[in-house]
């Protein structure tokens, strides 16, 4: 499929840049670099119904439409990253005053967040184009992400992640093999390291917002849900409303780009609006999009969502964009929000980590703004699982209650009633 794989375009500048230039981001500018895909010929070879008629219960069932060839057949974690469930929670929805909610639940993926989409697209590009290393920065579910995919099909990892990242998730970099090296600081000096050790040593590097290839990756989820809801609904339906929590930018960016392509494919009416979310106090989007600039200001993030803690979003800029070109919004929630929503999103079987439980934090709070109407079909995002982070987890719950092994102290706690 490398044959649809046209080049590069920055996303600020617009220079292009062929595909024999391996390349991060714009050298003239620093932009960040889009994947551009020959959409004519792709539409001039496929219908959409050559992809929704597929079996493949995986992102691969898009491969026409990513910039990659097939990687090489066989089971392993990385042929099974994506097509994640969607559940439609009528109760939920009733509670908000709205008709139609879904979750789509991205925990479900091999390493249990959203960004084994991007790392499955990362490694078999490495692969194919004959890097032995690939490196990434991370707080945790990239670097798992890349780690569990690598493992999968033999390929070297070295994961920098910040000191203060959840042992759970450093945990799964390590029983994946990675090499991993743990930074005394914070995520973006574990970002700039992984630049300056990829450009020193020759190493791929991963790093979120600044391979052009993971967004290539997170845009499968764009297509999934345009599958899985969108080509349900009746014609003439409200646009959908996607919520999705935001740290680098990359995953909305992700979301962004692949619902255009289906727009320019002719096999998408209306674009879905996209809304951020953001911890208040990691908000460096958020606030750009409320001053009404294509700026981002760093920030010094402090929230429990380690995840979206990020003081310079690496991809800011497009992340802004998908808001305003969609006639979407972004807003802040409070780590409180986040906790309570993950124990709302528990209540309901969906055990959300707290930046996946932020979308729907962002979600409760545009009910209470007034921003959505009530006929507004909406989707949120979880973007991965609650496991990866049981410190947070505990945070939203109460403590279980410690009894005697007998039927007396049982009954005193039942009594009463807590």
């Amino acid at each position: 499929m490398r044959s649809f794989f046209l080049g590069y375009r920055c996303s600020i500048c617009h220079a292009e840049y062929s595909t024999g230039q391996l390349m991060y981001t714009c050298p003239v500018d620093g932009g960040n670099l889009d994947v551009v895909l020959d959409l004519s010929a792709i539409r001039q070879k496929f219908e959409k119904e050559d992809i929704t008629s597929r079996s493949d219960p995986s992102l691969w069932r898009y491969l026409p439409l990513l910039p990659v060839d097939a990687p090489a057949s066989g089971q392993t974690p990385l042929h099974t990253a994506g097509w994640t469930p969607i559940y439609w929670m009528p109760g939920l929805a009733e509670k908000l005053g709205i008709k139609s909610l879904w979750i789509k639940d991205e925990g479900r993926n091999p390493t249990a967040s959203f960004k084994d989409r991007a790392s499955a697209v990362v490694v078999i590009n490495a692969q194919q184009t004959g890097f032995d290393v690939v490196t990434t920065a991370s707080t945790g579910n990239a670097g798992a992400a890349l780690a569990g995919m690598a493992a999968a099909i033999g390929q070297r990892s070295i994961i920098f992640a910040p000191r203060t990242a959840p042992p759970a998730k450093i945990a799964q970099l390590l029983i994946y093999g990675a090499q991993v090296f743990l930074v005394d600081g914070n995520y973006d000096q574990a970002f700039d390291l992984a630049v300056e050790a990829a450009q020193t040593y020759g190493w791929y590097c991963r790093n979120t917002g600044y391979n052009p290839f993971t967004i290539e990756g997170k845009k499968t989820a764009a297509f999934e849900i345009w599958e899985q809801i969108i080509q349900q609904q009746p014609r003439g339906s409200l646009p959908l409303t996607v919520f999705v929590s935001v740290g680098d930018g990359n995953i909305i960016s992700g979301l962004h780009k692949g619902f255009k392509e289906l727009h320019d494919l002719g096999w998408l009416e209306q674009m879905p609006r996209l809304i951020g979310v953001q911890a208040v106090g990691s908000a460096a989007v958020a606030n750009a999009y409320t001053a009404g600039v294509e700026r981002i200001e760093p920030v010094h993030a402090v929230t429990l969502a380690d995840s979206i803690s990020v003081n310079l979003p690496r991809d800011g800029i497009r992340a802004l964009r998908a808001a305003r070109e969609t006639g979407g919004d972004y807003l802040t929630v409070t780590d409180q929000d986040i906790l309570l929503a993950m124990k709302e999103l528990g209540a309901r079987g969906i055990f959300a980590e707290p930046a996946g439980a932020a979308g729907y934090a962002g979600l409760e709070l545009a009910y209470k703004q007034g921003k959505l109407h009530p006929d507004d079909p909406v989707l949120v995002l979880n973007t991965g699982n609650g496991l990866k982070d049981v410190k947070a987890a505990m945070q939203a719950v109460d403590t279980a209650p410690v009894i005697e092994p007998n039927i007396r102290s049982l009954e005193k706690i039942l009594l009463s009633g807590k």
